[in-house]
């Protein structure tokens, strides 16, 4: 029942981002003089709707999306007589351009709510900690684990300690075995005995240093799923650092919730350019093969994920994956391309510099560009983002992304 809360939750809220995405198209619009018909949370059939002044409010069927529906969106639209003056394509270039990026704003503008909401309640992760196997905690080596996997209480400094490794170094070779990973440095460290020659990066410097290897008992995989065996493996008293998240008061969390929200651009942005070139391994997930945990997922996948997360109590995570599903949305919006708002700006700021360059000539203003023009491309963008969403759609229900 946890989980079905928690897929709930998460569907609500992503019910709630695209709301505000639609909302600020229909507050700036109402805020520069245009006329908003009718704003809708999803698609399908009508569950309901409601007219309060000039604009019908209502729900549909399907909660996977929404519109705001503003008069005159472009010179192809049927206008009612009072609608002609008030018509968007028939406004400034700022006012149409404010509209447009209304909607974008408000999932930039919550993505950043969450971000300080996560500063303040739980602390911000560190998005991009050091590469390489960087030690953590030095403690002692118990000579045993458990059968539940947990260590008994034993006292003394680590051998690593004893050699002269410190907290914050970075292991680069076990007896010249490269560890770029600190899972490298375990695999190389447990069939080990005697004094093993350990080369960490300190500073910018080089460092080797001899270690005394402890043989222990530890439980190992068997090389199944669930299975385990107990062996004598080499121990040497170092865990990897975890980089945990730093809180802040209320104060203090307003820049780093912008430096992050910086970070977290720069990401979501990295990965939207690297779609494309995920198709192969979705397909790959779909006919059978492993699947990636870096490939996209869709609204159905996500709420799957949220649900696992809230299952576990791990809030931070699911409000980290609620707000960076924000920046995309926004970031995704910004494509010139339509028929995403992107691609309605291109169309507005091309009018205005082909006027400019009209103007410069003694020419009038040029009409407004031809929309049924761009129809073919319109549809070329609509077909291929449709069956990529079911592509990704697909991928999610045969073979979904596991993250425990």
């Amino acid at each position: 029942m946890v989980f079905v809360f928690g897929v709930i939750l998460f569907a609500l809220g992503i019910t709630v981002s695209i709301a505000l995405h639609e909302a600020g198209h229909m507050w700036t619009a109402r805020a520069t003089g245009m006329k908003v018909r009718r704003f809708f949370v999803g698609f399908g059939p009508k569950v309901f709707s409601f007219r309060r002044g000039e604009t019908e409010y209502g729900l549909k069927a399907i909660p996977a999306g929404g519109f705001c529906d503003i008069a005159g969106m472009t010179a192809i639209d049927e206008l009612a007589p009072d609608e002609i003056d008030r018509a968007m394509y028939r406004q400034k270039t700022w006012k149409r351009l404010v509209v447009m990026m209304g909607g974008i704003g408000m999932n930039f503008v919550l993505g950043f709510v969450l971000i300080f909401t996560l500063a303040v309640g739980w602390g911000l992760p560190n998005l991009n900690p050091p590469a390489g196997a960087m030690v953590g905690e030095m403690q002692c080596v118990p000579p045993t684990q458990n059968d539940d996997l947990t260590f008994p209480e034993c006292s003394g400094p680590s051998p690593a300690f004893q050699a002269g490794i410190r907290q914050g170094d970075v292991i680069v070779s076990v007896n010249g075995t490269e560890t770029p990973e600190f899972t490298d440095v375990v695999a190389a460290t447990q069939p080990l005995s005697g004094t093993a020659t350990f080369v960490v990066e300190r500073d910018g410097a080089e460092l080797t240093f001899p270690v005394q290897v402890q043989q222990v008992q530890r439980w190992v995989s068997d090389g199944t799923e669930t299975g385990r065996r107990s062996a004598t493996v080499g121990a040497v008293g170092v865990s990897m650092e975890r980089f945990l998240p730093t809180q802040y008061n209320a104060l203090a969390a307003v820049p780093a919730s912008f430096a992050f929200t910086g970070d977290m651009f720069v990401e979501t942005a990295h990965r939207l350019v690297q779609m494309p070139s995920k198709v192969a391994d979705l397909w790959t997930s779909i006919t059978g093969g492993e699947r990636d945990a870096e490939t996209p997922i869709s609204v159905v996948g996500a709420s799957v994920i949220g649900g696992q997360l809230v299952e576990r109590s791990m809030w931070p995570v699911f409000v980290l994956l609620l707000a960076s599903l924000n920046f995309f949305l926004g970031i995704f919006n910004l494509l010139p391309l339509l028929p995403l708002d992107g691609g309605h700006m291109a169309v507005t700021i091309y009018e205005r510099i082909r006027n400019f360059f009209r103007n410069r000539r003694g020419l009038p203003n040029g009409g407004p560009v031809d929309y049924m023009k761009l129809m073919p491309v319109t549809y070329v963008v609509i077909v291929i983002g449709g069956a990529y969403m079911l592509l990704t759609l697909t991928a999610d229900i045969v073979n979904p992304i596991q993250l425990f």
